[in-house]
């Protein structure tokens, strides 16, 4: 609705990455380039990962809360928190971000497995090694955490819900700091409550800004951030330079580099054509307006 408003729109650019905001259907039909600035946050994010895994695991938000709240309880503190050696860690697309994460978990002596649908050179999986599965429905099963690195498209939207989850091991961690939308907010939150999921760590929302009485404020057993893990300082400063970049070369009539492409020419191009399909998941998005936050 907006695209069809904007008559003299020729580019849409993101600061940071992940384009699904933009209707990316309408973008092709309209002949609108879209571009973001691929790489900006990429460690930002899977340092974030890494992090949000690791809170899970050793319970630290609780514990943390005990001081906030002048206690001292090590039996409630510990009766959740485990060590992530020797758990099977899935992460749900290998892109940068996910590939990011791989290597920074390698160290933490753990198994890793990954599934995305263009799979490592065979040297990378040596390396880090790595467990290749095709489809997310065979590696979920195996893992004691997942996390979500995988961009929004029709396919992944609502990938994670009460079928997927149900196939996941009982207790098992899941991080989220992909999209919100990856994961229906119900049964994230049914997941929760009934031990399915032992914790959920998730730093996107839908929609966002999240309303006050968005369920994934109050649920149990959570480590939720406010879509903050690809917006440190350092990445910042990477993103306005990649914005500088693209809007120079578009105003002197050169060519935006590939990797920061998305739609280009009436079609999926460069990053676009290798991570996303064609479609739209910005419905609903509307939503986000009627909160107050």
């Amino acid at each position: 609705e907006r695209i069809a408003k904007a008559k003299n729109l020729k580019l849409a650019i993101t600061a940071g990455i992940g384009s699904d905001h933009v209707d990316l259907e309408a973008a092709i039909d309209n002949g609108i380039t879209v571009a973001e600035v691929t790489y900006c946050n990429s460690i930002s994010v899977a340092e974030h990962n890494v992090m949000a895994i690791l809170a899970l695991a050793h319970n630290y938000i609780p514990s943390y809360q005990w001081v906030i709240n002048k206690g001292w309880n090590i039996a409630d503190c510990v009766a959740r928190a485990y060590d992530i050696e020797g758990m099977t860690v899935g992460i749900v697309g290998s892109g940068r971000i996910g590939l990011a994460t791989l290597k920074r978990l390698k160290p933490f002596d753990v198994k890793l497995h990954y599934t995305d649908r263009h799979r490592l050179p065979e040297a990378t999986e040596k390396e880090l090694g790595l467990t290749y599965h095709a489809t997310v429905e065979a590696m979920v099963p195996l893992c004691d955490v997942i996390a979500l690195s995988c961009p929004l498209h029709p396919e992944t939207e609502h990938l994670f819900d009460d079928k997927l989850i149900g196939k996941m091991k009982r207790g098992a961690y899941l991080v989220n700091t992909a999209r919100g939308k990856i994961c229906d907010r119900d049964a994230v939150v049914s997941a929760l409550k009934s031990g399915q999921l032992a914790g959920y760590a998730g730093d996107v929302w839908f929609p966002q800004p999240a309303p006050k009485d968005h369920p994934w404020r109050t649920m149990p057993h959570h480590g939720m951030t406010p879509h903050v893990a690809g917006t440190t300082l350092s990445a910042q400063a990477r993103y306005a330079a990649g914005v500088r970049e693209i809007l120079e070369c578009y105003f002197g009539e050169k060519p935006i580099r590939d990797e920061y492409l998305i739609v280009d020419k009436g079609k999926l191009a460069g990053t676009g054509a290798h991570s996303y399909s064609a479609g739209d998941t910005t419905v609903g998005s509307e939503e986000a307006s009627q909160f107050k936050t």
